[in-house]
């Protein structure tokens, strides 16, 4: 028997790598996941690279900011396997790195959308489907406990994420309903380097190195690594853990 074994998940941003293999760890363990992504093609290949039972993994195109999208993929799932244990709410977008003197309206508005309001959405059609004794989780960042210069809409996001999961933690304590946020340092996935890259550009230097210089640990997880906490989360191991933030940043925040 695994960890997740009966269990039923939902796995937003699911083609991305912290996704994918968050849902490869939790297939493994026994779960039934459905992945939710923006881009049918990308789902697609990310369905194909877990392989396993073809009855285990299915998969939601969906714009998760949208409440009529949000709603679709969480009756998909439910229609598919009766039940929903674990909703991991991960999609995220970074916006570009301004000053906010100069920062776009438009993008900032975009980023709250995708890293805030779809994790509300998320929650608000969600929980009304979740099993007693479930899990919640959603993905913030290490700069949803520090910040730097020019990431005015990325930072506010993740921090707004710690706030929504302490306030939903309290309302669902009494259906033994977890919710819990984990906040990643810098991983060595796509996402982060299209970071890396603009960041270099603003800072004249490499962006990759100084994080790895300033990382007690010296270097960018794996989105395995983070995947393990998600499982941690996801699973009866974190029975006792609601409310509460989950740093994996390498004691970049220490």
């Amino acid at each position: 028997m695994g960890l997740m074994s009966g269990k039923v998940g939902v796995i937003t941003g699911g083609a991305g790598s912290l996704g994918l293999e968050s849902a490869r760890l939790l297939l493994k363990e026994g779960a039934r996941v459905m992945l939710v992504d923006k881009n049918q093609a990308n789902l697609g290949k990310a369905v194909g690279s877990l392989g396993g039972a073809p009855d285990d993994v299915a998969a939601v195109v969906a714009d998760v900011s949208d409440a009529r999208q949000t709603q679709n993929y969480i009756d998909r799932t439910v229609a598919q396997w009766g039940k929903i244990d674990f909703l991991f709410s991960n999609a995220g977008i970074s916006g570009v790195i301004k000053p906010i003197t100069e920062f776009p309206e438009e993008v900032f508005d975009a980023v709250m959308a995708v890293n805030v309001r779809a994790s509300f959405l998320a929650c608000k059609y969600g929980l009304p489907r979740m099993n007693d004794g479930g899990s919640i989780l959603f993905t913030s960042s290490i700069v949803g406990v520090t910040s730097d210069p020019g990431i005015c809409a990325y930072a506010t996001s993740k921090h707004a994420l710690i706030g929504l999961m302490r306030t939903v933690a309290k309302e669902v304590a009494g259906r033994n309903i977890r919710v819990n946020v984990v906040c990643p340092g810098p991983i060595d996935n796509a996402f982060q380097a299209d970071v890396e890259i603009a960041l270099s550009a603003v800072m004249g230097k490499n962006a990759t190195e100084v994080l790895d210089a300033a990382t007690p640990l010296g270097r960018h997880a794996t989105a395995e690594e983070i995947a393990r906490m998600v499982l941690f989360l996801a699973s009866d191991q974190s029975s006792f853990s609601t409310g509460s933030v989950f740093m994996a940043d390498g004691g970049l925040s220490a």
